[in-house]
């Protein structure tokens, strides 16, 4: 790839990055509702699991998966089930607590939800699949690994652009610690927020593919 094309792919997976999607709205929600630790550790298991869809793709499973309605229909619908579970499961957690300071959510805990999450959205799985083809050469051999490459730099700038929104989102939940009253209510809303991410993950089409 020469130094322009490259350039130009990495302009555009920034800009893809810094746009405001479900994946920075999810970080910023779990780091309201469980404050800075809670956050990062989302950030990083949503990145691992945009790895899953980078490898998947690099191996053609995400191709497959697309191709079928079934698999789509059925990935898609899991994913979404469980985006609105852990809203919920928010929301009542939320609820259920006496109006004191909230602590962080367990790291651990945090970051296995954000794998789960990324893993289970077929969208991701649509994206990397139109986006990082435009940039493959298929002149200088290795596909795979060309794609692992593009999907390995996309994930790094999603994942710093997330960073960000958290520290943000932390530093405005830190202003917000002496009302633990506006706490809970915002770790409420931070779940129906979650939940309301699954809802549009379930009424969300199976791309029209040439393989379709």
């Amino acid at each position: 790839m020469g130094d322009a094309q490259l350039s130009l792919f990495l302009l555009a997976a920034l800009v893809i990055a810094v746009i405001p999607g479900p994946g920075i709205f999810y970080v910023a929600s779990r780091t309201l509702s469980g404050g800075r630790q809670a956050g990062i550790a989302s950030t990083f298991g949503t990145a691992l699991g945009g790895l899953v869809h980078v490898v998947a793709g690099s191996l053609g499973v995400s191709a497959i998966i697309l191709a079928s309605a079934q698999l789509f229909t059925a990935l898609k619908l899991i994913g979404a089930l469980y985006l609105v579970w852990l809203g919920i499961k928010t929301f009542r957690e939320a609820g259920n607590r006496s109006p004191e300071p909230i602590g962080p959510t367990g790291a651990a805990h945090a970051f296995r939800e954000g794998v789960l999450v990324e893993a289970l959205n077929p969208k991701t799985a649509a994206f990397f699949l139109a986006f990082i083809p435009q940039f493959l050469n298929p002149a200088a051999g290795y596909p795979a690994l060309q794609f692992i490459a593009f999907g390995l730099t996309s994930v790094a700038l999603n994942t710093c652009a997330d960073i960000v929104v958290v520290m943000l989102a932390a530093r405005a939940r830190a202003t917000l610690v002496s009302r633990p009253r506006f706490i809970q209510r915002l770790r409420q809303g931070s779940g129906l927020f979650i939940a309301g991410l699954g809802i549009s993950l379930a009424l969300a089409r199976r791309p029209v593919t040439a393989w379709s």
